[in-house]
């Protein structure tokens, strides 16, 4: 039984979760009950950062998640932290041992999205890495744990998919981001030089990206397949919208799957999932 402050920290992880991401609470869900409580540690801890780097307008932003990252690691060395959110973030780093490199990329990429508005190429995949592809590797160890080796085998394809996620959430959000916050993640273009042509490129990226993640998501442990198919499914459905609208479109709008499409992606990945087809 876990002692009652991290059983606490972790409900405060959950309800942090919860406030902030309803799809993420609900995909965390279609995973095995076991696997609830080291992914929702996780979520929290990054939502944290996140919030830090995009909300706290009237503090010195920089200062905040340059002590944050401090006080992570201070916390996962003592295996103790007041902080509730960090108590269980560093909970699941010990348990689990995830390697302390993909947290160290994680704020390299929050202290970018404070000091840059464009990239290059090599900047971009440095973003990404440490923005999305850390944070499904920290859960592919949770997933893999009671299955010594398979981590390693997964590696690519988990990275893929965060990969995929985070260029569909730059699409999804290329207004806000450009216009409210100042940044053009997609490199050496700005908001101007976003066209047909661009915009069919990173799709395509993003379909190749998509194609070897889904051989990843058939080896996952059956704990976590459904949830992580289902996420899946959502994507590339984001993915299908946004290739049938116009550059123009996806400059000036938000793209968004409806909720019906989302309950009826939902009862696919469900049966597929039952059917043994994943």
């Amino acid at each position: 039984m876990k002692e009652l402050f991290l059983d606490s920290s972790i409900k405060s992880s959950r309800s942090f979760t919860n406030t902030y991401s309803t799809s993420f609470s609900l995909g965390i869900r279609m995973l095995d009950k076991e696997l609830h409580d080291p992914i929702y540690a996780i979520y929290g801890f990054v939502r944290v950062a996140d919030e830090i780097v995009d909300t706290f307008h009237s503090q010195d932003k920089e200062k905040l998640i340059r002590e944050f990252s401090d006080h992570t690691f201070e916390s996962i060395k003592a295996g103790f932290s007041s902080n509730p959110i960090l108590h269980s973030f560093q909970w699941v780093v010990n348990e689990f041992d995830i390697d302390h490199s993909y947290i160290e990329a994680f704020f390299n990429s929050m202290i970018m999205d404070l000091t840059k508005k464009s990239y290059d190429r090599k900047e971009y995949e440095e973003y990404i890495y440490g923005s999305a592809e850390v944070v499904g590797l920290m859960c592919l160890r949770v997933f893999c744990h009671p299955t010594p080796g398979l981590f390693d085998k997964l590696v690519e394809e988990a990275r893929a998919l965060g990969s995929a996620f985070q260029k569909i959430n730059f699409l999804r959000d290329l207004k806000a981001d450009y216009y409210e916050k100042g940044r053009m993640y997609f490199p050496s273009i700005g908001i101007d030089d976003f066209n047909e042509e661009k915009k069919k490129e990173i799709e395509k990226e993003l379909r190749e990206e998509f194609e070897v993640a889904l051989r990843g998501i058939r080896k996952l442990p059956r704990s976590c397949k459904f949830g992580v198919y289902t996420a899946y499914l959502y994507y590339t459905e984001l993915l299908r919208k946004i290739s049938t609208k116009s550059a123009i479109e996806v400059k000036e709008s938000r793209i968004r799957v409806s909720d019906p499409k989302k309950y009826l992606l939902l009862i696919n990945s469900f049966l597929r999932f039952k059917l043994g087809l994943i």
